[in-house]
């Protein structure tokens, strides 16, 4: 079985007051499980298509990476490199 037919792997709240948050992706297949992106801690390194506003502020509205079902394998891969920039900022 593909990781994105795994029932824990999406998941979707058509109530939410935002659904969907960010364009350029089915609504059939849009994955609200990050909805906090777990790759923003990354910053450029993020992967996906985020920018920088004049205060330096990390803005993520034009990025649907997270919230494509297909994507979700892909967004594991990166938890050694959030687990390292954490450890990083903790001075571990």
């Amino acid at each position: 079985m593909a990781e994105q037919e795994r029932h824990y792997s999406f998941f979707q709240n058509r109530q939410c007051e935002y659904f969907p948050c960010h364009q350029g992706v089915d609504e059939a297949d849009f994955n609200c499980l990050f909805c906090y992106c777990p790759l923003y801690a990354l910053g450029r390194k993020c992967g996906g298509n985020c920018r920088y506003d004049e205060k330096g502020n990390k803005d993520c509205s034009a990025c649907a990476f997270p919230h494509q079902r297909e994507n979700y394998g892909l967004v594991l891969t990166r938890y050694k490199d959030i687990m390292d920039a954490v450890r990083k900022i903790d001075g571990d």
